[in-house]
């Protein structure tokens, strides 16, 4: 389908024939693409088609091989994020460009002109607390990055944009981590921001957000532009059957599997985060063989630090934790996964992979002590070679070769080989945290698949979520966390949404017999 005929003074962005080549990979092919001032324009496609590196040229990130670009009609040469910035370019990124180290505020400020030499922190910590309370995007200004969580980050990276008034505001997927009630106030701010006359320029995976907040909707599949609509004219199902080129079903296939014996039990646990106040108060659940418990909750209200006690990474202040009836509690993370532990962490690119490995060095990790990926001390390159091509194959990885560097991978497959890696050892119990964050829905489908054929095949699995939908459509029973507490345990064919709702926001449900 032709790109809709727009005159060029309504253009804010004309991308002309853009094409950028990585060792292997066409990631854009001769695109053409126009947002307009004033308007909400979505870019949906599969991971690696393109829409990520496509903006990437657009913030100046990437300078692309062939293509021209114009801004507000104007030819423009973004030689880097800062020029990107003076055209009143801002991206907010999937994977966070944030600098760990330094505080909240001193993130949003960097990089800026003014103030060239004084810095009066008190001001700017002020005049973030203000913005991130006008926009609900609640974060502390004085916190450390790398204290946060990546909900809480993602609202960093957003403010970041906000406080440089950007024009054409360009967002990868910034709803990933946000509660419903704050997808809605964003929602609210960028219509406002196009009523202004702002352009934003909205990646999304979720379908649903992409119906209700766009306006035009330009769809890329393998580097090129399979059409431009508008949204009011076409619908989820054609959406998503022109990003993957087949139909998807939107709705999975759960068997009934009989529980088994029970694998995991957590009774009594608390934890500390990382800034040293309680975390985690007095958490009880078990998990058996053969069930998916899925934990519901909004960020930040101690998921992460719930897996982190679990799988061996962060000390528990009281409490215990049992695997198969074993008392692992605080025990090292490579004795847990002596008891077949996996974990899919929530940041699959800084936690779960080595990005500058190899895809074949990063399926190994857990086995690589072990014949015949070893001899003795020696690594054996030949089998590892064999195991790494059999695992790209089962788990259908899109990658140029085994000796790929996986931060060279789109989401989706950077998942795949998580989740390649982590099903290998044939696990007992799976922690998995938002595995299908930020994922297509092609990926999305068949992450949880995946995860449903380990539960057939007896696994327990944690499943951490933000995304009520998919904790109702994997989980056989689910618990809600409020401020470090389980509100309740309800099994999840007799789940109310509007009482979860009301738990995830810290009412306590109705008391159970039994956790189990």
């Amino acid at each position: 389908m032709p790109m809709t005929q727009t005159t060029e003074n309504e253009l804010a962005v004309r991308m002309v024939g853009i094409t950028k080549r990585f060792p292997g990979v066409l990631a854009n092919d001769h695109i053409n693409f126009e947002a307009r001032a004033g308007e909400i324009h979505a870019l949906l496609g599969e991971n690696g088609a393109g829409k990520s590196t496509l903006m990437s040229v657009l913030a100046g990130l990437y300078r692309a091989d062939e293509g021209e670009i114009y801004l507000h009609g104007r030819r423009v040469h973004l030689r880097s994020p800062r020029d990107a910035i003076t055209h009143g370019v801002g991206m907010v990124h999937q994977h966070f460009m944030l600098v760990p180290v330094m505080t909240v505020a001193e993130n949003i400020t960097l990089g800026l002109q003014r103030p060239r030499f004084l810095l009066n922190l008190a001001q700017i910590e002020q005049e973030v607390a203000d913005l991130s309370e006008q926009y609900g995007l609640r974060v502390d200004p004085k916190a450390r990055i790398w204290q946060l969580s990546v909900g809480e980050q993602q609202r960093v990276e957003i403010l970041k944009m906000l406080y440089r008034g950007a024009d054409v505001l360009i967002m990868d997927e910034p709803t990933a981590v946000l509660t419903p009630p704050e997808v809605e106030d964003l929602f609210v701010t960028l219509r406002r921001m196009a009523s202004e006359g702002k352009t934003i320029i909205f990646i999304s995976h979720k379908l649903d957000e992409v119906m209700a907040i766009s306006d035009r909707i330009t769809v890329l599949r393998e580097g090129q532009v399979v059409a431009t609509v508008d949204t009011d004219k076409t619908s989820p199902q054609e959406l998503a059957r022109m990003m993957v080129g087949r139909e998807v079903l939107f709705r999975v296939e759960k068997q009934e599997v009989e529980k088994g014996d029970v694998v995991l039990e957590v009774q009594g646990l608390s934890a500390l985060n990382d800034k040293g106040l309680p975390a985690l108060k007095n958490v009880s659940f078990t998990i058996h063989r053969g069930e998916i418990l899925g934990v519901a909750g909004v960020a930040g209200n101690g998921q992460r630090e719930m897996a982190e006690v679990i799988t061996g990474l962060r000390k528990a202040t009281s409490g215990t934790v049992r695997i198969r009836g074993c008392d692992v509690t605080n025990c090292s993370p490579r004795r847990i996964i002596t008891e077949s532990v996996s974990h899919i962490p929530e940041d699959r690119l800084g936690m779960g992979l080595i990005p500058n490995l190899a895809v074949s060095d990063n399926v190994i990790l857990k086995g690589y002590r072990r014949p015949p990926l070893s001899r003795g001390p020696f690594l054996e390159r030949t089998a590892i070679g064999r195991f790494a091509r059999r695992l790209i194959q089962t788990f259908d990885i899109a990658t140029p070769s085994t000796e790929t560097p996986v931060k060279l991978l789109s989401g989706g497959n950077l998942q795949k080989t998580l989740l390649a890696r982590e099903i290998s050892v044939g696990p007992s119990l799976m922690v998995a945290v938002h595995p299908t964050r930020g994922l297509d829905v092609g990926a999305t489908e068949s992450v949880r698949n995946l995860l449903l054929k380990q539960r057939a095949e007896g696994a327990a699995i944690l499943l951490i979520s933000e995304d009520l939908d998919e904790i109702l459509a994997l989980s056989d029973r689910i618990a809600v966390i409020y401020e470090g507490e389980i509100m309740g345990i309800v099994p999840a064919d007799e789940a109310d949404v509007e009482e979860i709702g009301l738990m995830m926001a810290g009412v306590r449900g109705e008391a159970k017999p039994s956790v189990e």
